[in-house]
C-alpha cells in the first residue's frame, strides 16, 4: 500500500490486474469491525458501497479466493484520478483510490503530458463527481499548475488585444462635472481653498476596468501555483520569458479578488476563453476537491492525428481525420450507430491507411494473456476493418495504434481461404514523449514505404 496512510490503493493507469490485496490485510487496516469469519460478505459489501465512484474512474474490482484466501484485485482504464471510499463494517470514510498516469517520467507524472497540451494546443480538463471530499485532498487532487500554463498562454495571447470597457472614476475637476458626488463636497466645501475643487464620478472606457483586475488576481493565483514545488523544473523554465513579458504589460493593473468571473456575449472569443480557464482555475483553487477523473485516451487520439498529420505532409498524402461515415435506413432502430467515425485515413495514390488510436494496454501485455485483452483487441480489430470497408482503394492497410515506452511494430496478416484476400494491420507502439516525435515520425515513413514497396501483398 501506499505510504500516505490516507491512501487505500494506488495504480497506474491501464493496469490490467494489480496486486492483490489479501482480505485479512484489508480487515486489519481498513475494516476493522468486519468479522474475519466472513470477509466475503464484507468485500462484497465494500464494492457495493463504492461501485458508483469505481465506475466513474473506470477502474473494475475483482474478488478472488474464498475463507481466509480471499482477496481483491483491480483492473484500470483510460482514467487518471482519485475517489474516496466507505468501510463495508460502519460505512465510514476510509481512504482513497487513486489512478495515477502511466508512460512517465518517475519524477512527475504530469509534466509529459503537458508538454504534449502544449503542443497539441489541447485540453486536459478534470471531471468532477459528487461525492464526500477525498482524505488525502492535496495529494491526490488534479494538478493545477496543468490548467494555469494554459491559462498564462491565453492571458499572453489576451493582452495583445485592445479590451476597454467602461470603468467609474473619481477625479477632482476646478468646475462641476458629470456626476458630483455633492455629499463629499460639503463635507470640505467651508474651506475656501476647497470650495472649487469638485469630486466628480465619470464613466471612462478604458482597459484599466475591474473585470481585467480580477484577471489579474487568477494571473497571480497561476503564477503562484507554477512556482511551487508542484510544477516541474522544466515548466517552469519554459515560462520563464512568458513571465517577464506579462509582469511588464500587467504592472500597472490592480488585483481584484473574485470567487468567478462572469462571461459576457459582448466579450471577444480570446477574452471569454480566458475567462472560462480562469474559472477552472478557481474552482479548483477554491473548492474542497471530490471524485476526479482526466481521460487521456483523448490527448492520445490527438497526438496520433497530429502525428500522422506531419507524415501525411512529407510524403505528399491527403489526411482526414474524424471522418463521418452517415447512417441511412428505411427503419432506424434507437440503439443503431448515427456514424461510423475512423480516427485517421490516409491516402497516398493508390493505397488507403486507416488508422485507429487505442489507448489501451496490449504493447504493454506482450508476452501475457487475458479474457479482457483478447476480448477488448477482438473489437478493435473488427472496427479497423469495418472501417477499412469504405475504402474504393483496393490496396489498403490498418494501423492500430497503442500507448508504448518505446517505438514499436508488429504487422498482422489475415488471409480468408476462400477468396484470398489478404487483410494487413500493424500494430503500433506510439511513445507519449515530444523527445522521440522525429524518431518516430522517421519510423513510420519506413513502414509506409516498405508497404508501398509490396504493395502486391496488400489487399
Amino acid at each position: 500500500m501506499n505510504s500516505n496512510n490516507n491512501i487505500f490503493f494506488e495504480i497506474p493507469c491501464l493496469t490490467e490486474k494489480s496486486k492483490s490485496l489479501s482480505g485479512l490485510e484489508l480487515q486489519k487496516k481498513w475494516f476493522k469491525k468486519a468479522d474475519k469469519r466472513y470477509l466475503g460478505e464484507a468485500l462484497q459489501k465494500f464494492l457495493e458501497y463504492n461501485i458508483g465512484l469505481f465506475d466513474f474512474i473506470d477502474v473494475v474490482p475483482k474478488i478472488e479466493g474464498i475463507g481466509k484466501d480471499i482477496r481483491l484485485n483491480f483492473r484500470s482504464r483510460k482514467f487518471v484520478g482519485a475517489i474516496p471510499l466507505r468501510s463495508p463494517d460502519t460505512g465510514k470514510q476510509i481512504g482513497d483510490f487513486v489512478v495515477r498516469p502511466r508512460y512517465t517520467s518517475s519524477h512527475d507524472h504530469y509534466s509529459e503530458y503537458i508538454d504534449l497540451v502544449n503542443l497539441l494546443e489541447s485540453v486536459i480538463t478534470p471531471e468532477f463527481k459528487h461525492s464526500i471530499p477525498l482524505s488525502s485532498n492535496n495529494n491526490v487532487k488534479p494538478p493545477l499548475y496543468l490548467e494555469s500554463v494554459k491559462y498564462v498562454k491565453i492571458l499572453q495571447r489576451a493582452v495583445k488585444i485592445n479590451w476597454n470597457k467602461f470603468q467609474n472614476i473619481k477625479r477632482i475637476y476646478s468646475t462641476p462635472k458629470s456626476q458630483v458626488d455633492w455629499d463629499e463636497y460639503a463635507e470640505k466645501e467651508f474651506d475656501p481653498k476647497m470650495r472649487l475643487f469638485y469630486p466628480c464620478h465619470e464613466n471612462v472606457l478604458t482597459r484599466f476596468h475591474r473585470e481585467f483586475f480580477e484577471l489579474k488576481f487568477v494571473y497571480n493565483i497561476a503564477k503562484k501555483e507554477i512556482h511551487s514545488s508542484n510544477t516541474p523544473k522544466d515548466i517552469k523554465f519554459q515560462l520563464q520569458n512568458t513571465f517577464i513579458f506579462l509582469d511588464t504589460k500587467l504592472k500597472n493593473f490592480e488585483e481584484r479578488s473574485s470567487r468567478e468571473l462572469s462571461i459576457h456575449n459582448s466579450d471577444p472569443l480570446i477574452i471569454k476563453k480566458l475567462k472560462s480557464q480562469a474559472n477552472k482555475i478557481l474552482k479548483n483553487n477554491f473548492e474542497e476537491i471530490t471524485a476526479w477523473r482526466i481521460d487521456y485516451s483523448i490527448v492520445f487520439e490527438r497526438y496520433v492525428q497530429f502525428l500522422f498529420q506531419q507524415i501525411s505532409s512529407e510524403i505528399g498524402a491527403v489526411q482526414l481525420n474524424n471522418y463521418k461515415i452517415k447512417r441511412h435506413a428505411s427503419y432506424i432502430p434507437p440503439w443503431s450507430l448515427n456514424y461510423l467515425e475512423p480516427d485517421i485515413i490516409l491516402i497516398k495514390d493508390d493505397l488507403d491507411f486507416v488508422i485507429d488510436a487505442k489507448y489501451k494496454s496490449h504493447l504493454l501485455n506482450l508476452t501475457s494473456v487475458t479474457e479482457t485483452l483478447k476480448e477488448e483487441h477482438r473489437k478493435d480489430i473488427h472496427q479497423l476493418f469495418a472501417y477499412s470497408a469504405f475504402s474504393k482503394n483496393k490496396n489498403k492497410i490498418g494501423f492500430l495504434c497503442y500507448p508504448t515506452n518505446e517505438i514499436l511494430s508488429v504487422k498482422l496478416n489475415y488471409v480468408s481461404p476462400i477468396s484470398n484476400v489478404e487483410n494487413a494491420t500493424i500494430l503500433l507502439g506510439i511513445p507519449m514523449k515530444i523527445s522521440q516525435i522525429s524518431h518516430l515520425k522517421n519510423a513510420i515513413i519506413d513502414i509506409i514505404s516498405e508497404v508501398e514497396k509490396n504493395r502486391t501483398l496488400v489487399a
